[in-house]
């Protein structure tokens, strides 16, 4: 009886300072385990380049919930994933064993729990239905398709039901030409009543609405395809009517080079509100994507900044989204917000003070008063 009561406040000792470990990670900090590590990070070994285990990022910083949602809605940036539905591990539905890349190790339903707020579809005619696939050629077999469409946006359905204060946005990569084909399936999974239609859609390179309006009005989902046609037959819009867009693949990560690919105007083209940064190879690859989400990924964000007539990216577009050294994807979106929002280098150091007005408060930043459609900076 006495031993126990002993052993009693030790063991209480032991707990605490395991619990003070935790709620005092930090990024970077060795793990070995997530219990290790704090809120919105994992614990994770970037082999080869980096020796152990450490606490890198999971989750991405909510500009909305951080400063406010009263911009519109091209003054935000936006983690995106490419292939966002080839998820490693994801069962065949076919019945034939799949034989295709992997780009993503999240469901989407995690994806967009973790923050990711604008997801890559490829969507084809396949068995009668749309599936999203992963194939060449514009035609889906049974080795490369992974799911029914249908499975997904339903994913997407719950997510929006769930938060009624975020926008997700779908970038089509787009081979169905089933009439009225994605239409159905949007349908019938009960996406409609969040869309936003084309007809509010800016022209000639003026602002988007408000977030707080596409909010208030529920129209929180922005779908564009790759058909150019279709914004006309079935009311999505045309991708590259309203945003321009760098090279995907190897080309689009040639270091000190930001260029357009070939289906998009110039970057520096600005009839086009919206910015796409594609940053991941032609041959997805797990281990190097670690490393090309360090230091590399800013760096191109930068020179697209650049090249896109000093604009910064609404979207960031990255194979396996969690894989870092550190801050990762969600720090160059981080980056991208503090930038867009207030002249920083991160969107942390972002505080609202009034409606439209953002100070930073850490050096080196610059105030800026932004007001809707404009953004005046004071040094």
């Amino acid at each position: 009886m006495g031993g126990a009561f002993t052993a009693a406040p030790a063991l209480a000792l032991v707990l605490l300072v395991a619990l003070s470990v935790v709620a005092t990670a930090n990024v970077g900090d060795s793990c070995s385990t997530a219990v290790d590590c704090g809120g919105g990070q994992w614990c994770f070994d970037c082999q080869p380049e980096f020796a152990g285990s450490s606490c890198v990022r999971s989750a991405a910083t909510n500009p909305f919930q951080l400063t406010n949602n009263s911009l519109p809605f091209n003054k935000y940036a936006y983690l995106t994933t490419h292939n966002s539905f080839a998820i490693v591990g994801e069962p065949s539905h076919t019945g034939v064993p799949r034989i295709t890349f992997d780009n993503q190790e999240d469901t989407v339903t995690d994806q967009l729990n973790n923050g990711v707020r604008a997801l890559m579809l490829d969507t084809y005619d396949f068995k009668g239905d749309v599936w999203l696939c992963h194939s060449n050629g514009g035609k889906c077999n049974d080795f490369t398709a992974f799911e029914p469409a249908l499975d997904t946006f339903k994913e997407i359905e719950a997510f929006l039901g769930a938060n009624p204060s975020e926008i997700v946005t779908l970038i089509l990569e787009d081979y169905v030409h089933a009439p009225n084909g994605l239409t159905n399936v949007f349908k019938a999974s009960g996406l409609m009543k969040y869309w936003f239609p084309v007809s509010k859609m800016p022209q000639n390179g003026k602002d988007w609405p408000l977030v707080s309006d596409m909010v208030a009005s529920n129209q929180r989902l922005l779908v564009f395809t790759s058909i150019r046609s279709k914004q006309a037959t079935e009311g999505i819009a045309y991708q590259w009517n309203f945003m321009v867009e760098n090279n995907y693949g190897d080309d689009g990560m040639d270091a000190g080079k930001c260029s357009n690919r070939a289906e998009s105007a110039p970057l520096n083209d600005k009839t086009k509100s919206l910015v796409l940064v594609n940053y991941f190879p032609s041959v997805p690859v797990k281990v190097t994507a670690c490393l090309q989400h360090s230091k590399s990924l800013t760096d191109m964000v930068n020179t697209c900044y650049g090249a896109a007539g000093n604009r910064w990216a609404n979207f960031l577009a990255v194979d396996y989204y969690k894989r870092s050294d550190g801050g990762g994807a969600f720090q160059a979106t981080d980056l991208l917000n503090g930038r867009l929002l207030c002249g920083c280098q991160d969107v942390k150091a972002c505080s609202v003070r009034q409606e439209t007005r953002h100070t930073c408060f850490l050096p080196p930043c610059a105030s800026v008063v932004l007001d809707p459609g404009r953004d005046k900076r004071r040094s």
